[in-house]
Parts: C-alpha cells; structure tokens; sequence
C-alpha cells in the first residue's frame, strides 16, 4: 500500500519524467540509493554524528561528513580530495582493501575518535591525518609510508599504527614517534593479521590498546612455514608473477605468537616486549585478544585447526599466568564472533555462544563461572549492538521476530527477560544500528524493498530524536524516475526435504500477466556465512532483470547464515549436496506456478554462487536451461585452510573422498546445459587456477562453453567499467539462451 501511494503522488506530479532502468545508470552517478551514508559514529561526547558519503561527482570517493546534534546542520567535515589530491595505493593497502571488500572505494575509508571528542585520526592513501573538529581545515599530517591499521589509544595519549611489519606509536603530547617492535621484516610481521584472519575470521587488526593506555597485546606471526604460490596476474599489457604466501587446505599456517608490550616507559630503562605462551600446540589460530576494563587481564581466543574446539583464556598482565575461562566445543566447528564484552562495574564478561543450537548471550565472572544467561529462547542473536551497565541493558541485533529481517532489541543484564526482548527499531525490514559508547542514543539506518535507507538519531527505546537523513522517495530523489516502473519483491517460504523452512523471495516481471509464463532468472550464493533473502533496499540487477522479463527469484538454503545450527550444519563434510538439493526444491516450486516456464530456467552465481550454478548445472540440466558463472570455486583443496576445513572437516589427505564430494569435477559429466564462465584473471581469493582447471575438464569432455576473463582484475572485478560489462553480459547471455518473449 505504501509503494502504491508514493507511485500515485509521483506520476500525478512529474507523468512525463519516468525512464527506464539501465545498467548504465545502475552503475552511475549519483548513487540510486540517494545520499547514502556508511561508517557512521557517535562522538564520545554525543555532540556529532559522523560518517562516510560518496561525493556527488562519484559515489566512490568517500568524504567524511558529520551531523552537529547542538544546531541541527549537516557539513562535510573533511574533503579526501584536499588532503590527498591523487591516491598511489602500495601493493599492501590494494591487498588489504580487497580483503575488505572495499577494493572499488577511494578517499576516506575509515577513521576514528579521540575519547575526547575533539580530535579525529584520518588515514588515506597511506598517510595518517590528524583532524581536530573545531578547525577541520587544519588537519595535519602525523606519519605517512604506508601506514596501516591507525588508532587512537584509548585514553587519548597516542596514535598507534603499523608500518613496515612493525608497530609504532606516536606520543600527541610531544610528537615523538616510538617504534615498539624492530623484527618485522621477511616473512616476520607483527601486529598484523595474517591472510586467512583478514580473509575469513572477520580479524581486521593484529593488535590491542589496554584501556588505560598502558600497554599493547599484539599478534607477531610468521609466514615462513606457508607454501609460496607463484600465482601470474595476467594484465592488459603485461603479465606479473605474485609469489604469495597461500596456505591452502592441508597446508602449514603461519606460526603465530601473542606479546605484550609495555607504552610507558621509554629509553634504555623500557622492557622488552614479553610473550604469552599460547601452549605447546603452534597448530592453532589466534582469532581474538583484548583486555579487561581494568587491564589488568589480557584474555585470548585459541581455536584448534579443527575449528572443533574454541577455548577463552585470562593471563594475567603482570605476571602472565593463564587461566582457561571456559571451553566451546561441536562435533562440527565452533563459530567465532566479536560479541565478548568486559563490564567496568563488576568483575564479570558478556559472551555469545551457540552451544544451545542458537546464538545467545550469557554473563561470566572473571573466574569463569557462568553467572546466567542473557537471552535465551527460540531465536537468537546476530551480535551485541552495545552496552549500557548503568541501565543493566544490553542492545542486540536480532531476526528474531522474521528471519528475513534485522532489528534491535533490548534485554536485562540480570537476564529476566532473557526470552523476552523488548524491540526498539520500528518498520519491518533491515535496520543497521550504530550506539553511542554509553548506550544511550543510537543511529538507525532502516530500508526495505520499497524505501531506500532512512538515517535517523533515536534514543535507546527507539524514539526519534531527528532525521539524519530522511531520504525520501520523491521527486527530486535519484531513483524517482524509475520508481513509477518500480516492481515489488514478494517473500514466501517452502519447505526443505527434512521439513526444515526454506526463505525465498521473488519479483514477478513488467506487465505482469498470470495467463502468461516467463523465464526464470535465479540468483543464488548458497554458502555458509551469508543472507541473501532479505527485506531490505537495493537490488537493482534483480530489478532490471525483472524489468526486462523475468521472473526472478532467489532462496536461501540450508547452510545459509542467521539460522539455527540445526540449519547451518548440514553442509558439514560435503559441500554442494544439500545446497543444491535445496535449490532445486525451489526450481521444483517454481515449475508448479503457472507463470513460470519451466524450460526456460537460469541460474547466476558469483564465488560460492559460482560454485553453486556448477554444481547446479551438473545436477540438474534437466531443469536449468543455463548457467553464468564468475569467480567459481572448482576445488576445494586450492582454497585456504581455515574456511575449506571448516566446512569440509578434514585435509585433502585426511578425508580425499570428502574434497571429492564437495567440489565440481566428480559431478561434471552431468553439465548439459549452456554455461557462461567469468572470472579474473588476478584474482588473489579464488585463484585463477580454478576456472583454468576447470577449462581443461570441460575440454577434456567436449562440452562447448561461453568464457570472459577480466585482465587485471581480482575477486569481485570491481572496476566500474568491468562491473558495467560483466552484468551486460550476464543479460545477454541470459537473454540469448531464455528469451523473453512471454509465451502462452
């Protein structure tokens, strides 16, 4: 009813405007979106909110703009163009970024508070810009030379930040920089995060501030024991030989320590760097350190390289003896998270854990007795939002009341509403929330299918407080002229072969007419740690591809993230078989509407996704017309360590059958339908060898095959004239293989 409303306000004030949806326009400027806003913050003082937006000229430059709660105005805080006209990115930071899924964006990627809320830490392009609020005109360049991973301590007394594989800090007081570490160098780095913690532990950095600003516990790893891969880039002009450290499943990680640091005390009299023994088993991964609130305690995560067991351990600072807090174990993996949280009021921690069959909260004393748990029930959390011990509440994010949208809700720290949670966010739909420190205001970005995201500052049980940007779908918005043509998404559900719910959604073509049967365009990822049914903004391929015809649909299968373990762990030990059971269900499902074609049924995927329509296409091109596959894994045993043993369950050499199973070439004889192959041929995620593999295969059966590679480009050939191509020729394939030509 509200979509139908706006379309009615919008023809009766602009009827000749409308045009139709295209690539070029999806992939231009500005955003369709509207002023979108990323990394938003609430200043320590609650006097500013900050974040990141694209400039009009080009979505993909990102300033630092703020929100001034005192006047209620809106500037741009710090133009990147102004402190680096031209960016020369080091081979490092494009590494890093593509880690970061951010490898398209330029200008200001992220930045940081002073406690005080005077000050800002700015890095761009290498450099490290100090920004002080009051005079943002005036910021100054406080180091440069590559400089990763940037920080302000927490009491405000330094700037911390990695250089060269060491770590160094700067004293604001009198400007002196300080290098803490000196070994880093070769296959040593210290505070960083290796390739598979970037990659797949969510770890983006190596390092840890006490919160008074005593001391840093860091990661130094080495590298040395991992496989070299010489792996070619091939360019358009020349081809580069990488010789990169790549620990793919069964081989040697790098061998990982923990130290600590003392900041304090200088020249001749400061201490050597101690470390933590992190136990007699190097074949381990270091996923998570911090301190306590009064650190005093450095905690560490250790999981086993079966990722079967998790364990929290205390050391304590001064002497560095260890206790083991407790001890996560599954008979499949243990997930790891970022939702441990120490209370400064009491000696006791928040922790999450799935050891119930869903992911909830419970509170431990420092001894690593279980207090109670915070949240309980037949739902569960995605993360911990924040804290607020004064109000003994904690804000989380949660499905909890549809699977396929996000909300906020607050739960007791006592735990007396465990099962109960009061919801804060209002609108059904997807709701991204950023709190202030203390809890006490938080700002909701909210969107659905029908209303591009909405940034607003609210108080803890969600009343507004103001607009930070309200955009609003009228006619001066960049999406207004295609909205009349707008077609809505419908969400529905259907039942797996083990009677578990499957999510879908679906966006019936233009000119939709149910006498009439259309051609299917299947989206589908299918793999472990990610949604792609969701009430949320922004799909506009799914919208052009509807536009243009199809019926297009997706479905999250069993192994798809913010379910249940029950969901999650049917993939374990083989890859590929439920997925693809389950999306074949959906086909099935779809093959009994009677405005769905059933000949004329295609399937994309990217990464996984492209794994999935390989998989798909083999199991059943008696049901899938075609397929278009980008950046596929075809064997698992090319892939890292940490992610294919987690979900595989074994090494190569271990379990062979098992890598057999869940890879493509065991399945390929069953291919029949037409297949479009993509990939890039730098890619530095899944490598380039895995489609080349998968080349000499398909030849080696004779099966014909459409193939597009991007010279230069990496895992999500991200440069905008390659994303403009790649989906134009998605389409085309799609268009030259189903038609959409509507038939009776």
């Amino acid at each position: 009813m509200r979509l139908l409303v706006c379309l009615l306000a919008f023809l009766s004030i602009m009827p000749a405007s409308a045009e139709k949806l295209t690539l070029d326009r999806i992939h231009g400027d500005p955003s369709l979106a509207g002023p979108g806003v990323r990394s938003l913050r609430v200043s320590p003082d609650g006097e500013r909110v900050t974040f990141l937006r694209g400039r009009e000229d080009n979505q993909f430059q990102l300033d630092l703009w703020e929100f001034n709660t005192k006047d209620k105005s809106t500037h741009r805080l710090v133009d990147s163009k102004l402190l680096v006209p031209t960016e020369n990115l080091s081979p490092e930071e494009k590494a890093r970024r593509e880690r970061a899924r951010t490898a398209s964006l330029s200008g200001i990627l992220s930045y940081s508070w002073s406690p005080d809320g005077k000050q800002l830490l700015v890095p761009i392009a290498g450099d490290l810009f100090l920004v002080d609020v009051a005079h943002p005109d005036q910021a100054r360049k406080v180091a440069s030379g590559n400089v990763l991973d940037p920080k302000i301590s927490p009491r405000g007394k330094f700037v911390s930040f990695v250089r060269a594989q060491n770590l160094f800090i700067i004293d604001l007081a009198t400007g002196a920089e300080r290098q803490l570490t000196n070994d880093g160098q070769g296959t040593i780095h210290n505070a960083e995060a290796e390739f598979v913690a970037q990659e797949e532990m969510d770890q983006t950095t190596g390092y840890y501030w006490a919160p008074d600003d005593s001391a840093i516990a860091y990661k130094r790893y080495d590298e040395a024991p991992v496989p070299v891969v010489r792996r070619f880039e091939i360019f358009a002009d020349r081809t580069d030989v990488v010789e990169q450290h790549y620990p793919a499943a069964g081989d040697p990680n790098v061998l990982v320590d923990l130290l600590v640091v003392s900041t304090t005390a200088v020249g001749q009299n400061a201490p050597a760097p101690r470390k933590i023994d992190l136990g007699a088993n190097r074949d381990i991964y270091l996923v998570r350190a911090d301190f306590s609130a009064d650190s005093k305690t450095i905690v560490y995560q250790r999981q086993s390289r079966d990722q079967k067991k998790l364990e929290l351990i205390a050391v304590d600072a001064a002497t560095l003896a260890q206790t083991t807090l407790l001890t996560e174990t599954s008979t499949t993996w243990v997930s790891i998270h970022d939702d441990l949280r120490f209370l400064k009021n009491r000696s006791a921690f928040i922790w999450a854990s799935e050891r119930s069959g869903r992911k909830h909260l419970y509170l431990y004393d420092m001894k690593g007795k279980l207090l109670h748990p915070i949240t309980k029930g037949e739902w569960g959390i995605d993360n911990v939002l924040a804290v607020d011990e004064a109000a003994g509440k904690v804000f989380v994010a949660s499905n909890r009341d549809a699977v396929i949208d996000k909300q906020a809700y607050a739960v007791k720290l006592d735990g007396s509403n465990a099962d109960k949670p009061a919801r804060i966010t209002l609108g059904d739909g997807w709701h991204e929330n950023s709190f202030s420190r203390n809890g006490q205001l938080f700002v909701d970005t909210y969107s659905n299918p029908q209303t591009p995201p909405q940034v607003s500052i609210r108080k803890a049980d969600g009343s507004m407080i103001q607009w930070l940007e309200h955009n609003e779908l009228n006619a001066t918005h960049p999406y207004a002229k295609f909205l009349p043509d707008h077609l809505p998404t419908e969400f529905g559900t259907i039942k797996a072969h083990d009677g578990q719910t499957l999510h879908y959604s679906m966006i019936k073509p233009a000119n939709f007419d149910a006498t009439k049967r259309y051609p299917v365009f299947l989206f589908t990822y299918g793999g472990p740690h990610s949604q792609r049914v969701t009430r949320t903004w922004g799909n506009y391929f799914d919208q052009y591809m509807a536009q243009q015809g199809f019926v297009v649909f997706r479905l999250d299968n069993r192994g798809s993230s913010r379910r249940e373990r029950a969901f999650t762990d049917v993939i374990y030990n083989n890859l590929g078989k439920n997925e693809v059971e389950d999306q074949v269900t959906g086909i099935d499902w779809l093959a009994k509407q009677s405005f769905v074609d059933p000949q004329r049924v295609g399937v994309f995927g990217w990464s996984y996704g492209g794994f999935m329509t390989l998989r798909l296409l083999s199991a059943a091109s008696d049901k899938i017309a075609m397929g278009v596959s980008v950046a596929p894994v075809t064997d698992w045993a090319l892939y890292d360590t940490h992610y294919t043993e987690q979900f595989v369950g074994a090494t190569p050499k271990s379990d062979p059958q098992a890598y057999a199973n869940s890879g493509v070439f065991a399945h390929l004889d069953g291919l029949k339908s037409p297949l479009l192959l993509i990939h890039g041929m730098a890619d530095d995620n899944v490598l380039f060898t895995n489609t080349t593999r998968l080349i000499d295969n398909l030849v080696n059966r004779n099966v014909k095959f459409d193939l597009m590679t991007y010279p230069g480009a990496k895992h999500g050939i991200s440069a905008r004239s390659s994303q403009r191509h790649v989906y134009g020729l998605i389409e085309a394939f799609f268009k030259k293989n189903l038609g959409v030509t509507e038939k009776k």
